[in-house]
């Protein structure tokens, strides 16, 4: 008998940088073995582009990505739930784990700004995938 494969959620207010970024990551990085989404409490029209070359340097194309609305169902679909600036838009359902991520917006920033918030969550996402495997 296999283990269920879990579900990632990533949630950030645009979902341009952060969540792309970490959604980025967690797909690179954990292959098949976790279900990646990311969603918006307010999702932009692209991804913000300096996110995209800073994981482009890393080899990571976020750059197909597009920012999608955050739906109850979604929630409701995951296993983990990670919050990153979303506040009260981010629904809560009992069962479900919740952890939200202190991280600065990508949002207007400079690539050296952006690369440090990259790397930032690329250790975090490594403790995650520790976790979940």
């Amino acid at each position: 008998m296999t283990a269920k494969q879990p579900t990632v959620l990533f949630v950030c207010v645009h979902n341009a940088g952060r969540s792309q970024m970490a959604a980025g990551y967690l797909r690179h990085l954990a292959g098949e073995r976790i279900l990646v989404l990311s969603a918006g409490s307010e999702p932009a029209k692209h991804v913000n582009q300096i996110a995209v070359q800073a994981m482009q340097e890393e080899g990571i194309n976020i750059a197909d990505a597009a920012p999608q609305l955050l739906r109850p169902n979604t929630v409701q679909e995951s296993d983990v739930v990670i919050t990153m600036g979303c506040g009260d838009a981010c629904p809560i359902f009992p069962g479900k784990r919740y952890e939200d991520w202190k991280l600065d917006d990508p949002a207007g920033q400079d690539i050296v700004a952006v690369r440090k918030i990259r790397d930032e969550i690329k250790q975090r996402i490594m403790a995650l995938i520790a976790e979940l495997s």
